[in-house]
């Protein structure tokens, strides 16, 4: 049962810092009666993994104050209050002429003090702090339309690493925590948004020609046919975030977005990997992302497909974030 707001805080030992956690027998996740505590439980486990998937990178965070039943809210900046040792990034946003100090985290206290804020869910940018419109991250998004069923989705995960092979390109795959899969490339930071989202959509066509009955890189949703999988290569645009390695999922189940091997793809069931058993995971096979930095793509030969396919005619959909 959950306890009442009037819980005695905790206060949580991270390295050289202390955060103070209140509300800890909150319940977050209703399909187990997970917990805040169980939360922050589960981000220390898995301690090294998140901070890698997050480091240097401004963060959103979907905060759920009163769990994940209630209210989500997402917030870019860093609130008042914060205490001194939290870091930020500055990032602009030209269309409002806006900025934001949006969360750096560079160590684990930053994480567990976005969770002591209601945080369950990051979302990082795809580029870091030393120059925020140059991402060094290039994100394939497996998204199936509402009546693809997962096998489709396995499957078109094996033609997207068969493409990734043949570009010489090394692919970090994990699930969504939802329906999808993602799979993470790393790359120069030496070209703007509009760049890496071309040369997204030039590996989404290329995926599409080697299985036109099982994927669509259509712009609009309705243009979709459902059955079919969508390659999101707008998850690259400016300002445009999924959940990170690592991150839980604001669901129920405390579903989290889980680094896998390419070996894992047939046989993984995404429901299963939770805040229960993700830990054990972790603590058996380490961060299977942690090579993702010494594997650096450079993203010019998709540039040229892209080059190519509009010569042909192919229309690049207008950028979102532009």
């Amino acid at each position: 049962m959950a306890a009442s707001s009037k819980t005695p805080a905790v206060e949580i030992e991270v390295d050289d810092k202390v955060v103070r956690v209140s509300n800890p027998d909150r319940v977050y996740f209703p399909a187990r009666g997970e917990t805040k505590r169980d939360l922050v439980e589960y981000y220390l486990s898995v301690g090294d993994g998140i901070v890698n998937a997050l480091r240097e990178r401004p963060c959103m965070l979907h905060r759920f104050p009163e769990g994940v039943a209630g209210e989500k809210v997402h917030q870019k900046r860093v609130p008042r209050g914060a205490p001194p040792w939290l870091e930020t990034v500055r990032v602009k946003f030209p269309r409002y002429d806006r900025y934001a100090d949006e969360l750096c985290v560079t160590e684990l206290a930053h994480v567990i003090w976005a969770v002591q804020m209601s945080t369950v869910e990051f979302h990082p940018w795809n580029s870091r702090r030393a120059d925020t419109e140059k991402p060094d991250e290039w994100r394939i998004d497996l998204d199936p339309m509402p009546d693809c069923p997962f096998d489709t989705v396995r499957r078109v995960a094996h033609v997207a690493h068969e493409v990734l092979d043949e570009l010489g390109a090394v692919g970090w795959p994990k699930t969504s925590g939802g329906h999808g899969l993602h799979v993470y490339v790393r790359i120069e930071p030496e070209w703007g948004f509009p760049d890496v989202r071309r040369a997204a959509l030039a590996f989404a066509r290329e995926v599409e020609r080697r299985a036109p009955d099982l994927v669509t890189t259509a712009w609009w949703r309705k243009d979709r046919d459902p059955r079919k999988l969508f390659v999101d290569y707008n998850q690259n645009t400016r300002d445009h975030t999924i959940a990170s390695a690592y991150s839980v999922r604001g669901n129920p189940e405390a579903t989290v977005s889980t680094p896998i091997r390419w070996d894992e793809v047939d046989a993984v069931e995404p429901r299963e990997l939770t805040i229960a058993t993700v830990p054990k995971r972790y603590a058996d096979l380490g961060d299977l992302h942690a090579g993702i930095d010494d594997a650096v793509f450079d993203i010019a030969p998709l540039l040229a497909w892209a080059d190519r396919d509009e010569a042909e005619g192919a229309e690049t959909p207008a950028d979102p974030g532009a």
